[in-house]
Formats: structure tokens, sequence, C-alpha cells
């Protein structure tokens, strides 16, 4: 449990307390009657926050999970089960489950509107089904019975706000939690996810698997509000209307699910109320999504930054590093961390990669440089695991990769960098380290951040400017302590003194973090510096290999890079 969850459990806890005591003490029934259903929709949307709005999966059949849960509840009523509402609710929670991991299935390989077809064709069905069946108890007007405490509409107001914050407050644990942030993450870029040891099919089935039960629990908390339940209560429009509010509001925030239940609940009574068709809120919810989705921030990320301008400037919080240390070395006992043998990749007709042989001793940082277009990026892919095939071997410690994923090979001990930021913005600094090495204490975050100058563990991302955020993707890579670090072009974007510092830094990593690093940058100054072998590509062959004083001064280097022939050299 972290200091700053416990912060907004408490204050998300407190919110609902007071907002609970209003509606109860000064609201006529009735509209404690409509607001008992805003909580119901807002859970619902809870559900589908985390999954679209965490993970940025489309799910178009949420209501189909909480059709699952209601009818598990309408079952269990008419068999006279054991245990009551509040038993029979988290049995259809979790009777959704098995739903929701069959749906994630698809988005292990479908993306986009290939997803969306998906679930929408599960909805479809479920509406088949539910036309030909009827709930349990609908012919016999059976009435679901309340929790004996909250059988009142006020009492059941209270009951469904109870189960609307634990939600809320384990949502809230999840989403500072390492799995919370994996979800961000790959909703940002499955392949960094997967460079710092996230299982992707993991995250995306873990998504879809509690997003199901929450929705079963929405249905089971609907069918103790309306006592009886019919097939058009989880029809496939709600699904799609629920979606477009998930998408406006950001539901994946505890006052965005609730912002949308009064949507979804108020714009009818509105309109009711007006002689206007209900059809319009729907058209209403589809404009205020395409908004959300063409501005990049959702009604709740608007008040949240609107609220941020309003409050005073907070100081910034001293925090004593004396005696802090930096992560503990990995051992690594082996004298060759990482080799290479005839590493092939082939393109078609295309050679990225021909026959390249390099091995990286144990406790060095070796070079590997060449022009553009030589077959760096390439050979990073494939070591790193995000190439499918290749010829040749990749070794770590002399054992084999081959077959191994990339997010296999990244909790093995190969992680790597990007020449482009790929970190989610949504996450703050320290849980971008927690997320990218799992186990640290906080001394040892922040240890490490100050090694690099990288801001405050509180700090979030998104307010980190882009070459900071260079430094943060090497502070989350070598604090996982691997065996092999390939950094590709980390001093790219950084000023000259700037890469100097950055090259002191590399060149204590070994020493530090137990790491071997292969470094791949085109700032020659900085490969001298730090590198004590290179190896230099051309047209994706090796054309030289040894100590940088040697290689760069070869006359097929300075060709490779200036241009310059041989005899020009030599004249």
């Amino acid at each position: 449990m972290t200091r700053a969850s416990l912060r907004a459990s408490l204050a998300l806890v407190a919110a609902l307390a007071v907002g609970g005591a209003a509606v109860v003490g000064l609201l006529p029934s009735y509209w404690v009657f409509l607001a008992t259903s805003v909580l119901i929709t807002g859970v619902a949307l809870q559900s589908l926050g985390l999954v679209a709005g965490r993970t940025g999966m489309i799910a178009l059949c949420q209501m189909s999970f909480a059709g699952v849960g209601a009818w598990t509840v309408g079952y269990l009523n008419l068999a006279e089960a054991p245990g009551g509402l509040t038993v029979w609710i988290l049995l259809g929670g979790l009777a959704a489950v098995p739903f929701g991991v069959a749906i994630g299935l698809p988005a292990l390989r479908l993306r986009g509107i290939n997803l969306a077809i998906v679930t929408l064709s599960f909805a479809t069905a479920f509406d088949t089904i539910l036309a030909t069946i009827t709930y349990p108890g609908q012919t016999t007007f059976l009435q679901v019975p309340r929790p004996a405490l909250f059988d009142s509409d006020g009492g059941y107001f209270v009951f469904v706000l109870i189960v609307y914050a634990v939600i809320a407050v384990a949502l809230e644990f999840l989403a500072r939690s390492r799995l919370g942030a994996s979800w961000l993450a790959v909703r940002h870029s499955e392949r960094a996810a997967a460079a710092h040891g996230v299982s992707i099919a993991a995250s995306k089935l873990s998504a879809f698997a509690i997003s199901a039960f929450i929705a079963g629990i929405s249905g089971g908390l609907l069918a103790g509000y309306l006592g009886t339940l019919v097939a058009e209560n989880f029809s496939m429009m709600a699904s799609l209307s629920l979606y477009a509010v998930a998408v406006m509001t950001g539901a994946h925030f505890a006052e965005g699910a609730i912002i949308g239940g009064l949507l979804v609940v108020m714009f009818p009574e509105i309109l009711r109320r007006f002689d206007l068709p209900q059809d319009i809120g729907n058209v209403l919810f589809a404009i205020g999504a395409t908004q959300a989705l063409s501005t990049g921030e959702t009604m709740s990320e608007t008040f949240r930054r609107l609220a941020r301008k309003l409050r005073p400037a907070r100081r910034t919080k001293t925090v004593e590093t004396t005696g802090a240390s930096l992560p503990s070395p990995a051992a690594h006992a082996a004298s060759v961390a990482l080799e290479i043998d005839n590493l092939s990749v082939r393109y078609g007709s295309v050679v990225a990669l021909d026959h390249v042989n390099l091995k990286v001793p144990a406790g060095t940082v070796a070079g590997l440089i060449g022009p553009n277009g030589a077959g760096k990026s390439t050979f990073i892919d494939a070591v790193a695991g995000f190439l499918h095939h290749y010829e040749g071997s990749v070794k770590l410690a002399g054992v084999a990769l081959e077959g191994r994923p990339a997010h296999l090979r990244a909790r093995a001990g190969v992680r790597r960098t990007w020449q482009t930021n790929r970190i989610a913005p949504e996450l703050t600094v320290g849980g971008y380290l927690n997320l990218a090495a799992k186990g640290l204490t906080e001394s040892e975050i922040r240890a490490v951040l100050d090694w690099l100058d990288c801001p405050d563990p509180e700090v979030p991302v998104t307010t980190v400017d882009a070459g900071t955020r260079r430094l943060l993707d090497v502070a989350g890579v070598v604090a996982a302590r691997p065996a092999v670090v390939l950094l590709d072009e980390p001093a790219a974007g950084q000023s000259h003194e700037e890469s100097v510092r950055l090259g002191q830094r590399i060149a204590e990593i070994p020493k530090l973090f137990g790491s071997a690093v292969l470094l791949v940058e085109h700032d020659m100054d900085l490969v001298r510096s730090v590198c004590s072998e290179i190896t230099v590509l051309d047209f994706g062959k090796v054309i030289a290999s040894g100590p940088p004083s040697k290689v760069l001064g070869e006359p097929v280097v300075k060709k490779a890079y200036l241009g310059i022939e041989e005899e020009s050299v030599a004249a």
C-alpha cells in the first residue's frame, strides 16, 4: 500500500460518504431511487473504464457481462440458494469472468475495429439468446430480495454506494500497482511493455477478466434494484451507449464513472419531461465521445486539469537521501554476457543482417555503430526478441534464447531502451520505475532517479520533458539489474553537456548494477569515452571490430561514415 494510494482512497471514500449522506438526507424518495440507478450504472462504467480507459481496448459488450451476473442472481434466488443477495452478486460477478476471458482471447491478436467487431458480435449473440429465454423468476414475477439491513430504497442506495466505494478503492490500488502500470503500458506501447518483462497476454486477459467481474456485479445490483429483469435491460444498444459515455467522461476515474452514471440516468428523465425522443441522448453521447477522442481529453481529465490550476502551488518535498543506495548489483558470473553467432535477418529478398558475430564481455560497455540503414535497429529487435524469425544464435551467459518471446527474454536478463519515447504518460515517474524494475524499495527508486538527475517519484510522466524521459527510460532499464542492457541511441536530442554526463553514467552501469552494456549510438565522442570495444555494421555486415582507437581510424569505417575512398585516405 503506497501513501499516494491511501490518500487517494481516503479522499474518495470521504467524498462518497458526504455525497451519499446528502442524497439520503435531502432528496425525496424518487430521486434517491434514481441516485441508486446512477451508482449501478457507475459500477458498470467502472468495469468498462478498466478495459477501455486503462488498457486501451474496445469493448462493446459490457452489458452482456452484466446480464450474465443478473441471470446468475435470478437463478440463485429461484433456487433459494443460501447467502442472500450479497453472496449472489459476488457469484454473478464470478460467473461473468469466463465470458470476459473468452472475449479477451481475440484481443491478443486483434486491435481497433477488428476487436470492436468481435465484442459487438458477442453482444448481438447475447441479445439473440436472451430473446429466446426468460430471466429466472420473470414469468412468475418473483422478486429478488434485498439484504435485510438495506431493504428500503434509501437503504439499498447505501448498500450500492458501499459496493461502488469498495470497487473504486480496489481499482485505485490496482491502478497504482505494477499490474495497473502494465495496463497503461500496454495501452501506450505493447512492445515497450514487453521489453520490461510484461506479458501482454496476461495483462489483457486480466483486464478483461476483472472488467467482466465488475460488470457482473453491476448486473446483480440491478437485479436487486428492480426486483425482476427483462432482456431489454442488457441490450446491445445499451452496451454501445455505455461505451460512448465511458469514452466521453473518462470512466477509468471514479468521478468519471459517477458523471457518466448521471448522464445515462438523468438524460432520459430530462428528455421525458420535455416530451423529446429518448434517442437524442445517445446522439449527444456519441458527439461527446467524438469530442473526447479528437481532443485527447475526457471530461474527468478536463476537471482534474482545471482543479490543479485552482490549487495553491505545492512546495517541493525535500527528501533525505543520505545513505540511500542504488539497487545491489546482480551477480552475473559468466565471462561473456551476450554472444551473437551468425545472426542473419531477411525480409524477402532484402538482407538486413548478414551473419553478424558479436560478443559483449560481462562487466564492460561495448558499442555497436554504423551509418543509417546499417541494420543496428534490426539487430536490437532480434536480440531483444521482437523478431519472430532470424537465423543464427543469441546466447545470454551461454544460454540460447531462441524460441523465447520478448517479455521472457526481458525477464531472463536482456533489457532495451528505445529511440523514441514509449513511456505511458499516465504513470508517475516512480510508477514507471516500479513497472520496469519490480521489487525496488522507495529509497532505491529515489537513488536511481537521483543518479540520473530524474524528477521525484510522485511527478507525473506527462509533465516531464522529452529529454528527461529518455533518461527515465535508461533508469528503468538499469534498475532491473539485467545481465545485458541494450541502449538504443540514448543521447539523441541531448545537448553536449548532457551527453557528457550521460556518458559518465553509462560507464558506471557495470559496476553499480552488474550489467554489461551494448551501446548503439551516433555520437562518436560518447562512444570513444565509454566503450572498450566497438563493432561497426554497414549494410547488415560487420566491417570492423575492436578497440575504438583502432576501429574508428580504419579506412573502411571512414568510407562507411564519410564516403571517403580508401585511396584518398592513403593519399
